[in-house]
């Protein structure tokens, strides 16, 4: 499996400064020519590097809510379902968590009312399962997503580790899967034709 250059490096910044830039002139950037850097583009789309073309909303310029910071303690237990929850909320524009049982969130809230959110957000077994909150009012916020200082950590379909550059790559149903060694290969395709059997 090939590693990321530093010409993917470059694209990827060029990008993240504006997803809507030509290929033309990234190309003219990165002295490639178009077709080859959509052909790089689609591999790192592919690689679940870039997972998606996306907007940059300026929310100052936006009416609606106060902005605020809130970072949730909860059970260990249930940190994925609060995550997953605030993932699909309307209004929260970044989910972290952290390495201890804390799920932070960034959204914009009418009056700041961190406890009328929580309410309506969760049902009650999950408003049990957060132990403490504390809320910080924002005056600003940006988002600025760096690639420099970064190298390609690939996770194998089947165990999880970092794929290496010794590792496999299976395409399945046109979607592209990296394994870290032929152990995991061999389980995955194994696990999809019973799969596949099954359904």
């Amino acid at each position: 499996m090939r590693t990321l250059d530093e010409i993917d490096f470059e694209i990827l910044r060029l990008l993240s400064e504006d997803a809507r830039r030509p290929y033309r002139e990234i190309a003219d950037a990165v002295d490639l020519s178009s077709p080859s850097v959509s052909d790089r583009v689609s591999r790192l789309q592919e690689m679940g590097v870039i997972r998606r073309f996306t907007c940059d909303l300026d929310r100052s310029k936006l009416r609606g809510g106060i902005p605020v910071l809130v970072e949730l303690s909860v059970r260990p237990e249930r940190v994925e379902a609060i995550r997953d929850i605030l993932v699909r909320t309307d209004g929260v524009e970044h989910v972290f968590t952290a390495a201890d049982p804390r799920v932070i969130f960034q959204s914009r809230l009418q009056k700041a009312e961190v406890r009328t959110f929580l309410s309506d957000t969760f049902d009650f077994a999950d408003q049990n399962a957060i132990t403490d909150y504390e809320v910080v009012v924002l005056t600003s916020a940006d988002w600025t997503p760096q690639v420099r200082g970064t190298d390609l950590a690939v996770t194998c379909a089947q165990c999880g580790n970092e794929v290496s550059e010794e590792g496999e790559t299976l395409e399945v149903d046109g979607h592209l899967y990296y394994l870290c060694c032929s152990s995991c290969l061999e389980q995955f395709k194994t696990q999809y034709d019973q799969f596949s059997a099954n359904a």
